[in-house]
């Protein structure tokens, strides 16, 4: 494989607007069918590499880090938006072209009501050095 062909991760953050009677019977049903069907192709390919779906807002907890190494906890999100993380998957691809056409496939309305995907490319970090 040349350097040019060296695959990149990508996270893609699955927004939803969270309401609150939540997606109908249906719309749950149309999800768990879409994302399965995802997955299984993302398998297939040989580019998954994680996928997790995240509990509601009002179960999230922040640490801010302030000031003077202090830090604040609170419960919640860290920040009002009309949509919130839902979830992620994290997939191999080529390039930003092939991200955008899988990102293309996920649907966002898990929480109630449609949202977007976030791409973003995973950084690589260096190794933390070995304990003595």
């Amino acid at each position: 494989m040349l350097c040019s062909e060296v695959p990149v991760r990508y996270m893609m953050l699955m927004y939803s607007r969270e309401t609150p009677e939540g997606p109908s019977a249906e719309e749950v049903e149309y999800l768990i069918r879409t994302h399965s069907a995802i997955v299984a192709d993302a398998k297939k390919k040989g580019v998954l590499l994680a996928v997790e779906g995240l509990k509601p807002t009002k179960a999230a907890t922040t640490v801010r880090a302030e000031r003077e190494r202090q830090t604040i906890v609170t419960d919640g999100p860290f920040a009002e938006t009309k949509e919130q993380l839902a979830g992620f998957y994290i997939l191999e691809c080529r390039d930003m072209d092939e991200a955008i056409e899988w990102a293309k496939r996920i649907p966002t309305s898990c929480k109630g009501d449609s949202g977007c995907i976030e791409i973003r490319p995973v950084a690589d970090l260096p190794s933390p050095p070995e304990s003595a």
